[in-house]
């Protein structure tokens, strides 16, 4: 039940945490809705639950919560800075559909 994070997004993490020192952490999860039947959902909190799932890499936390991960099973979190727009992307190969706005996908 792995997820990985790229190099770009750690350091997006990083950037972005060090703006917010209250709320150092990224928690990712998956909310049912969004176009495709479930979306990503990206929070900046101050700690993480005792069941969360740490994801380190050189100095960003990313935070997944039980519910979330097998939903999340498999999948890269990565940052991409494109002429649309910055955001971070989630490459799951669980997903069988997603959107054209990259945070809604169906399984």
């Amino acid at each position: 039940m792995d997820v990985a994070l790229t190099e770009r997004a750690a350091q997006r993490i990083s950037e972005i945490a060090a703006s917010d020192p209250a709320n150092p952490f990224l928690r990712v999860s998956v909310d049912g809705g969004g176009c495709s039947g479930f979306q990503y959902r990206f929070d900046l909190v101050p700690a993480s639950e005792p069941d969360d799932i740490v994801i380190e890499r050189d100095g960003a936390t990313v935070l997944i919560d039980p519910v979330s991960l097998p939903y999340m099973a498999g999948s890269e979190i990565d940052f991409a800075d494109e002429l649309i727009g910055a955001s971070f992307k989630i490459k799951n190969p669980n997903a069988t559909a997603s959107c054209g706005c990259g945070t809604s996908f169906s399984i």
